[in-house]
């Protein structure tokens, strides 16, 4: 058994360029000077036929249209076996809407996932007996697909935007936002798209892994506000940074990692741009950019 995983979507929430966003790389992107990147979301499998998806991006459609491994081998048969979501966010659920057209697969997420799902009405589009809808506790293994097992894992972060209230716990423990450790034969690959510190716990975890996907959201904390993009930082969002002492790289320069791959990345994000010395140091530092249709074999 071999575990593939190709990145369906490597931006963050908005891809690139964004709608509505005339920064830099938008721009470049617009223009077809930088590559182009959709919403984060991830294919894996564990012997190359049966395949999972985690999280389900609003470009779902197209990325499973550039995928031919998702492809449907008859009228109404695909190799999507099911889809797992990390969090509620709505780059990673609202592709759930697009999966509605009665196929079965089975939905895998946390009992507090689930319930963030079940409270909005219009994912009863899911129709209930083709949909599964499967609830993981956390540090279970479970089979995501045949020859495919995967663990949910807490990682510091925070609600879903639309859910925040007056007070935001930006380093929140619990079942809202997880990484996924993904095992195939004797490989083990981690899935961590979005992350607010890296604690003890998740730097056992992640060290020895033959691969790590990891959230590259920003280069610099206060990069969104010096674009003038807006007023948060990434630790208010719940991301840290790839630069820095307290930065990604740094922080897990000393763990043994086989491939490091940052995904997730938003639009105003330096490494997006191949010729920038952001992404020199990065790759300096061993690091890979993802990017959409990048496949990863550890």
């Amino acid at each position: 058994m071999t575990l593939r995983m190709r990145i369906l979507g490597a931006a963050a929430g908005g891809g690139l360029p964004q709608w509505n966003c005339g920064c830099r790389n938008c721009n470049l992107a617009r223009q077809g000077k930088i590559p182009a990147q959709t919403q984060s979301s991830l294919a894996v499998s564990g012997n190359g036929r049966d395949w999972a998806i985690l999280n389900a991006s609003p470009d779902i459609r197209i990325q499973m249209a550039a995928c031919p491994e998702l492809h449907p081998t008859g009228p109404r048969t695909l190799p999507l076996r099911s889809v797992l979501v990390t969090n509620g966010d709505i780059d990673h659920v609202a592709g759930l809407l697009t999966l509605r057209e009665v196929q079965p697969f089975t939905l895998f997420a946390t009992a507090g996932i689930h319930q963030v799902i079940a409270d909005n009405p219009i994912f009863s589009a899911l129709r209930e007996g083709v949909v599964d809808r499967s609830q993981i506790a956390l540090d279970t293994p479970f089979e995501l697909a045949p020859d495919l097992t995967a663990t949910l894992f807490a990682v510091p972060g925070k609600v879903p935007l639309y859910l925040e209230g007056e007070t935001v716990d930006t380093q929140l423990i619990g079942d809202q936002t997880v990484g996924v450790e993904l095992k195939a034969g004797n490989q083990r690959v981690l899935y961590i798209p979005g992350c607010a510190i890296l604690n003890d716990d998740l730097r056992t975890r992640i060290d020895g892994a033959d691969a790590l996907l990891f959230d590259g959201t920003l280069w610099q904390d206060d990069e969104m506000i010096r674009e003038g993009l807006g007023q948060k930082t990434g630790a208010r969002m719940g991301h840290m940074s790839i630069s820095g002492p307290d930065g990604s790289i740094a922080q897990m320069a000393d763990l043994t990692i086989g491939t490091r791959v940052f995904v997730h990345m938003n639009n105003t994000n330096p490494v997006l741009r191949p010729d920038s010395d952001e992404r020199a140091e990065a790759e300096a530092k061993g690091w890979i950019i993802g990017q959409d249709g990048l496949e990863i074999t550890p």
